[in-house]
């Protein structure tokens, strides 16, 4: 099978498109033939480093497919069925493994290529906006990079919910996608604090959703309410410096967190859920997942300098 290889550290040409072994599934695992596979924002840190890895490697833990192979032990799964997951292994690659439990059954309706482009992002927009802070149709809300793949996604689902939200943009392209998506106001991210303040009576948001991460962490702060919550769920921008406690303190007896996905998907009947939910929203037509830009799998590394100039919208994906 041909599959992307990281063999050492570096970046995005360190990306090898080549020959690799076919993947076995062991107990309790499931070989998928890769449809589609979603690129994400954590596998460019792990293809530069930032992230230890073991070299070499194949990257990717987002893809849709149909399974070819059954592990031992499987019996809740079909030869032929199509499945999509966030949690699988090495599918940048036409072939991947993934847990039974964490290949979630794709209905009919919807295609490869969205089924591919949901999972990560969607089950992130999904926890976001029921479990790390669950909004309510009382609540303000900020969202960085509001045209963004989980930024989409997430302006949708607090629309559903009934929340005011707020984004920011760096683009008017960006802008129109983002107010198309739902958006009550759409900001750019100078003077941000005092755009917020002025929009909020004074008051502020109540939950700040921030992806960007070093560059928008201070002005996430700064835009909340007392008692507000900054839910730091990416570093797009980079990694944001040590805080002292009593920042939070004085800007409010504020709350701060740094969620990730592993710990809101702990059971299979909490991902069943999310991913009912998901794809309720999307029969329904409440919930489009934008696929801004396609990629043949040997230009996955044009994938990553695209993410990582923040050149795209929606999600991206790469084709066998």
């Amino acid at each position: 099978m041909k599959a992307i290889v990281v063999e050492q550290p570096g970046g995005a040409d360190v990306l090898g498109y080549r020959d690799s072994p076919e993947p076995t599934p062991g107990p309790g695992q499931v070989l998928v033939r890769t449809s589609a596979t979603g690129v994400n924002f954590i596998e460019t840190y792990q293809r530069d480093g930032t992230y230890p890895m073991t070299f070499p490697y194949v990257p990717g833990a987002e893809g849709a497919g149909t399974i070819t192979t059954l592990g031992e032990g499987v019996t809740d799964l079909r030869v032929g069925q199509r499945v999509m997951t966030a949690e699988g292994t090495g599918t940048y690659a036409d072939l991947f493994l993934v847990d039974a439990e964490k290949a979630v059954p794709v209905p009919d309706g919807l295609d490869d290529r969205t089924a591919a482009a949901l999972p990560l992002q969607g089950f992130t927009a999904h926890y976001l906006a029921t479990s790390t802070f669950r909004a309510e149709p009382r609540h303000t809300v900020l969202l960085h990079a509001g045209a963004g793949g989980v930024g989409l996604l997430l302006t949708q689902l607090l629309k559903r919910i009934g929340a005011t939200v707020i984004t920011t943009v760096s683009t008017d392209e960006k802008e129109a996608l983002s107010r198309a998506a739902g958006a009550d106001h759409v900001l750019r991210y100078t003077d941000l604090a005092e755009e917020i303040r002025a929009r909020t009576g004074g008051r502020g948001v109540d939950v700040v959703y921030d992806g960007v991460g070093r560059t928008t962490f201070d002005a996430s702060l700064a835009s909340l309410a007392p008692r507000g919550m900054l839910v730091l769920f990416g570093g797009a921008s980079g990694p944001v410096p040590p805080v002292d406690p009593m920042r939070l303190n004085r800007a409010g007896s504020l709350f701060l967190t740094r969620p990730t996905m592993k710990d809101y998907l702990q059971t299979n009947e909490e991902r069943r859920w999310r991913a009912r939910e998901l794809f309720e929203a999307i029969a329904a037509g409440e919930l489009d997942v934008r696929i801004g830009a396609d990629y043949p799998l040997a230009d996955a590394g044009q994938a990553h300098l695209d993410l990582q100039a923040r050149a795209t919208t929606g999600k991206s994906v790469l084709l066998p």
